[in-house]
């Protein structure tokens, strides 16, 4: 009998209750984190499918971790999961599939006029085209400052780099990126003001 009541809740309404709001707590970050998760597992994958299978491997992880310790930093820890599933799916098949651009999406507010989006647009796809060129680990924290909008503290907690090194790769990646849009309308017969 001894056995039977500690197997039993103290209070099993609470239990019910504290696991009702870990599932709401878990609901919200798939739905906030899900979709930018799923684009930066496909940039290692190559397809969506294991990407798919890499974001929800890290979700089930998310299940059996225990929120208290990782509630202070959630983001970057879905981040670091989620990368450590993709390469592990790169060990598992031996190989490395290149991004293609339309992966890379970035949320745009309405522009004022067609003509101004497709400016944008034209921007937007060179600096992609530039920021492929890019050393591997340059092009990780790039996309991970800009298109998952995470700090060089979080960046560094996904990657294992120091905060340090972080910086410098977005310096230099930056200042790589600055160079070749720059030669590149100075190239352009109207950044000349020629037609």
């Amino acid at each position: 009998m001894n056995a039977e009541r500690k197997k039993q809740p103290e209070n099993p309404g609470m239990r019910d209750e504290v696991s009702d709001d870990r599932q709401q707590w878990i609901r919200s970050l798939v739905e906030r984190h899900g979709s930018p998760l799923t684009r930066y597992a496909r940039t290692f994958t190559g397809d969506m499918e294991s990407a798919r299978d890499a974001v929800q491997e890290t979700f089930l992880r998310l299940c059996r971790e225990d929120a208290a310790k990782i509630a202070d930093h959630c983001k970057p820890w879905l981040y670091k999961v989620c990368r450590s599933r993709a390469l592990d799916y790169l060990r598992k098949e031996g190989r490395m599939i290149p991004v293609d651009n339309s992966l890379l999406t970035l949320n745009e507010a309405p522009g004022p006029s067609p003509s101004a989006d497709l400016e944008k647009s034209e921007k937007v796809e060179s600096v992609m085209q530039v920021i492929e060129t890019l050393p591997p680990n340059q092009k990780e924290v790039v996309r991970l400052k800009f298109q998952n909008d995470l700090s060089y503290k979080e960046i560094a907690e996904v990657t294992g780099l120091s905060v340090t090194n972080v910086g410098f790769l977005l310096h230099v990646a930056l200042k790589f990126i600055r160079k070749q849009i720059r030669g590149e309308a100075e190239l352009m017969p109207e950044s000349r003001g020629e037609t």
